[in-house]
């Protein structure tokens, strides 16, 4: 496997390995104003050995939260916490971006104090975690012409003020059931406008932000995520063919904005459109393979030796395994992770993992 552990050139920008760190929410921006802490930034440090890290999912606006004790990055005082751990990652020699996640329709009016937004008045089946316990969805307000623009502009402002907080660059999260996949799924977004209707309207909205970012930071310094087949959160791509469809023209329209990847949570089933994508991309391609109930393990590293992915992304062994990198190339040991901890509490399960020796 000496390709994955080889130095990887990413628009410019010099990984030390081709070894994601996958966005990971972990609800502990306990900090004024949903602030990033110290706690995080030594969190962040710690797995500075991945070629790429990119962040738990971020809102670009007040109204992107869905999850108790997730970050912004909206207010100076949120740019100025980032920094910390951007300078915590950069001392450690890592390179990090910005994951920037709204999450529409998923979330409660008790994390925020109004409604959520989505593409449709559609109301997502399940439960959502809140301070108050798990709660159900509501039926969110859909987004007007004039809020879909403003949403796109927070999107690009928010880029904007990753820069300021010295990020190497951003990732758009159109994946997981969030604002941008409810866009593109078809039992999400119900519209009979521009914004929804056939693929080529729905795929508009996760385009024209894509643009609006690329356009603020430059295409270089941006990443761009997507799950098709994902049914997290209420989504339902079932119609393989409309799928398909979907996913081809979108990347067809984002492929001339010059992005510096298109990373690719892969679903069951699916591994013919994972090629499909990944041939038709331009650029680095970034996949985060399926591996069942199972973390994805170090035998995914061959995907990267057979031209499958230029760059493999880890979730749950990274959470747990700091020095993931180096146990990758050792051959484990690796540390179990503790679900218990996931989200939300302090620095066990956080930033006690140990290290390899």
């Amino acid at each position: 496997m000496t390709t994955a552990f080889a130095p990887y050139d990413l628009g410019g920008i010099r990984l030390a390995n081709r070894i994601v760190m996958a966005p990971m929410t972990r609800s502990r921006a306990y900090g004024p104003g949903k602030s990033p802490t110290d706690l995080m930034a030594t969190y962040y440090a710690q797995r500075a050995s991945a070629g790429l890290i990119v962040t738990e999912g971020t809102q670009p606006s007040a109204v992107g939260q869905g999850y108790p004790d997730t970050p912004g990055i909206h207010s100076d005082e949120q740019v100025t916490a980032w920094r910390k751990v951007t300078d915590a990652v950069h001392a450690e020699g890592g390179v990090i971006f910005l994951q920037l996640m709204h999450t529409g329709r998923v979330g409660h009016p008790s994390l925020t104090g109004r409604t959520p937004v989505g593409p449709s008045a559609v109301t997502a089946t399940g439960q959502v975690y809140t301070h108050e316990g798990p709660q159900d969805f509501v039926t969110p307000d859909e987004l007007t012409e004039t809020e879909i623009a403003q949403t796109i502009a927070d999107f690009a402002t928010a880029a904007r003020n990753a820069v300021r907080a010295s990020f190497d660059g951003v990732e758009l999260h159109g994946a997981n059931g969030y604002l941008i996949h409810q866009f593109l799924a078809p039992n999400s977004n119900r519209r009979t406008d521009a914004w929804g209707g056939s693929p080529q309207r729905r795929i508009r909205f996760a385009v024209e932000s894509a643009k609006a970012v690329a356009e603020a930071i430059g295409g270089d310094k941006v990443g761009f995520r997507v799950s098709p087949g994902n049914p997290y959160n209420d989504i339902d791509e079932s119609d393989r063919a409309d799928m398909e469809a979907t996913y081809t023209a979108l990347v067809d329209a984002l492929a001339p904005l010059g992005l510096a990847y298109l990373h690719q949570m892969e679903a069951a089933g699916i591994r013919d459109l994972v090629t499909r994508l990944r041939k038709a991309w331009p650029g680095t391609f970034v996949l985060n393979p399926f591996t069942g109930p199972e973390p994805t393990g170090p035998g995914a590293l061959a995907l990267i030796e057979d031209g499958t992915a230029d760059l493999i992304a880890y979730g749950a062994l990274f959470l747990a395994n700091p020095d993931l990198p180096a146990r990758l190339t050792a051959g484990g040991p690796f540390n179990t992770p503790d679900r218990a901890t996931s989200f939300g509490g302090d620095h066990q399960g956080y930033t006690d993992y140990p290290a390899l020796g």
